[in-house]
């Protein structure tokens, strides 16, 4: 990992878990002063938050922490479930057994948040498909989820139109565990785009 890679994780990370609120700003030469390193990787790593929606910088005024809106939740929410539903494929196409198995134990624990623990839902949605992003052994596809994980997490934590099939949530959970079973990917990806009000 470079340095500049090391300071987008840090700052990303301070983002998705609040300690840099949205609309707070954020100043290149602080940064580099409180992580003593250069401000170089430090802008690097404020660029590549900007492109990924993070931050906003208006150059030669300020450069801060964005705040999402429903607007940029609801297309976040879309662009995941589309990029989740090509996870899906590739994954039951690739997985290991002992990867499927794994990714099935992630599905029950989504279906049991889908019927008693709606605000553990999200969490447990993202730990299925981080295990179905490995299983597809495809380097492009995890590198692209990896770059944009952090806008995921942050955009759509606690937001709870993330999944608004909320009358048959927990059937459609089944059935997309079901046809993760199967190795049905067709099945699973229209079952995600359901869940998602995708039809």
């Amino acid at each position: 990992m470079s340095l500049s890679d090391e300071v987008y994780a840090r700052i990303g990370a301070a983002i998705v878990d609040g300690s840099l609120a949205p609309g707070e700003r954020l100043r290149d030469v602080d940064i580099a002063t409180q992580l003593g390193i250069s401000r170089t990787p430090v802008r690097e790593a404020l660029q590549r938050l900007e492109r990924f929606g993070l931050v906003e910088i208006a150059v030669g005024r300020y450069t801060r922490v964005s705040v999402p809106d429903e607007r940029v939740r609801r297309e976040t929410g879309v662009f995941t479930a589309y990029l989740m539903g090509n996870a899906i494929r590739l994954a039951l196409a690739n997985a290991t057994d002992e990867e499927l198995d794994g990714i099935l134990a992630a599905a029950d624990a989504v279906v049991d948040s889908a019927a008693h623990d709606i605000a553990g839902l999200f969490t447990r949605c993202t730990q299925m498909f981080a295990l179905m992003t490995r299983a597809t052994h495809n380097t492009v596809f995890i590198g692209v989820v990896r770059e944009v994980a952090l806008t995921f997490e942050r955009n759509l934590r606690g937001w709870e139109p993330f999944v608004t099939a909320a009358g048959s949530r927990v059937d459609l959970f089944h059935d997309l565990r079901g046809q993760l079973e199967a190795r049905d990917g067709r099945g699973a990806e229209e079952t995600l785009r359901r869940l998602h009000d995708l039809h």
